[in-house]
């Protein structure tokens, strides 16, 4: 260890073993303990290690960053959910739709959209993704802030960056790029890093967002001067809506297309080999026998070959384009792309039919 980092270490030891200043005069809020749900990670050398590489690379004080650290908690619960699913575990979409696409969650969206009206007006004249997409995404996520996570997001990153389980390809080092990022923002946004809550996997706020994604692409777009996607919904639909347009959501064009696949099983695995990434043109789908609807086959932008299992049942096709692409940017799957869509497409009817509130 470098005599940088041993000294850091000295100097955190001794910070924990004598009560601040503040807790002298009067004991820690609620808020700022953390839960005896697993071990301190103090002055582990890894996070000392850590501390000073990334004090160094952000320009951070190390002897806050470790001792910011240090207070961060090894969550089992944390260990157990970032793993996949088992072996052999079946999919369903039509299950995974009514999760999301059901009418608590619509009513609550369309409250939402009536609440930020104006961003969601502001936002689509900007970037170009449509009101329901945004809304959508905001319901899918969080319920409209119902379900943001309970996790203190250092705890959570802490353990996914030191103590990465063993069974999965391992994602240790971009949770470590997380964990930086997460320290940089709570400077900057003058956050106590032991209090900022989250999900299993460090995602924050509304929009859900990971703290790297939150520093490179999140927006005031309230004007007040501060990013804040936990509380302010303005922020949330304008931070949404930039994460998409840079994703490459393509402004005036739809997210799918309704497609017949090829009765041939090699032609229709050929269309599927490149998964969710648009890379057919309409005059490509038909010459491998798919038939894509009207407005399909006069769509000039490049397609994928989208499919959604149904379980035992016959799994259900779309022709995604790239806004469907796009969407998956936020979530790596065709099921969340899909279930964003027609969430906001259920949204848009029910707001519609409803009259506005005077």
């Amino acid at each position: 260890m470098s005599r940088t980092r041993i000294l850091l270490a000295a100097a955190l030891t001794a910070a924990l073993l004598l009560p601040c200043a503040a807790s002298a005069k009067k004991p820690h809020s609620a808020a700022r303990q953390t839960p005896q749900a697993g071990p301190l990670y103090g002055a582990r050398a890894d996070v000392v290690a850590f501390a000073s590489d990334i004090a160094e690379t952000h320009g951070l004080d190390a002897a806050w960053a470790l001792r910011e650290l240090a207070q961060a908690r090894r969550i089992a619960s944390v260990q157990r959910l970032i793993m996949p699913a088992p072996a052999g575990t079946t999919k369903n979409w039509a299950a995974y739709r009514s999760r999301f696409v059901e009418a608590r969650r619509i009513a609550a969206g369309v409250d939402f959209w009536r609440q930020h009206e104006a961003a969601l007006q502001r936002a689509e004249l900007r970037w170009g993704v449509p009101a329901q997409i945004v809304v959508a995404i905001i319901g899918v996520e969080t319920y409209y802030g119902r379900l943001t996570g309970g996790y203190r997001v250092i705890d959570a990153l802490a353990t996914l960056s030191f103590d990465f389980p063993a069974g999965r390809k391992d994602r240790s080092e971009f949770f470590r790029g997380e964990l930086a990022e997460f320290l940089v923002l709570c400077l900057r946004e003058h956050l106590d890093p032991q209090r900022v809550k989250g999900s299993f996997a460090g995602a924050i706020g509304l929009a859900q967002f990971m703290p790297s994604s939150l520093n490179r692409m999140a927006v005031d777009f309230d004007g007040d001067g501060h990013i804040d996607l936990s509380a302010s919904g303005d922020d949330a639909v304008g931070s949404v809506a930039r994460f998409l347009a840079d994703a490459g959501w393509q402004r005036g064009e739809p997210t799918h297309f309704g497609v017949a696949v090829p009765v041939d099983s090699a032609e229709r695995a050929a269309l599927l080999l490149p998964d969710i990434l648009p890379s057919f043109s309409a005059a490509q789908f038909a010459e491998r026998g798919a038939v894509l609807d009207a407005a399909g086959r006069a769509y000039a932008g490049p397609l994928a070959l989208v499919e959604l299992q149904n379980g035992e049942r016959a799994a259900s096709y779309v022709a995604g384009t790239r806004n469907f692409y796009a969407i998956t940017r936020y979530n790596w799957s065709s099921y969340y792309a899909m279930a964003v869509i027609e969430l906001g497409a259920a949204l848009a009817a029910q707001r519609d039919a409803q009259p506005t509130p005077r």
